[in-house]
């Protein structure tokens, strides 16, 4: 795979800043059950776990 450009790392480091970055510490065993649930959704672990919280953000939103 060729180095990226100079421009490509700008875009790419642009794109990044959008976002915040969050660490999560989970047991081994869930880890394994996160990553089989989300290989079981053809997701990401990232997009798994954003669209979990992403739920649970409109469940507690219509709770009140």
């Amino acid at each position: 795979m060729p180095e990226k450009s100079e421009a490509q790392k700008r875009a790419q480091k642009s794109y990044m800043e959008k976002f915040a970055r969050v660490e999560l510490r989970l047991d081994p065993d869930q880890r394994d059950q996160v990553k089989a649930c989300a290989a079981a959704a053809g997701l990401s672990v990232n997009a798994w776990i954003s669209q979990a919280i992403e739920e649970k953000l409109q469940k507690d939103s219509a709770e009140g």
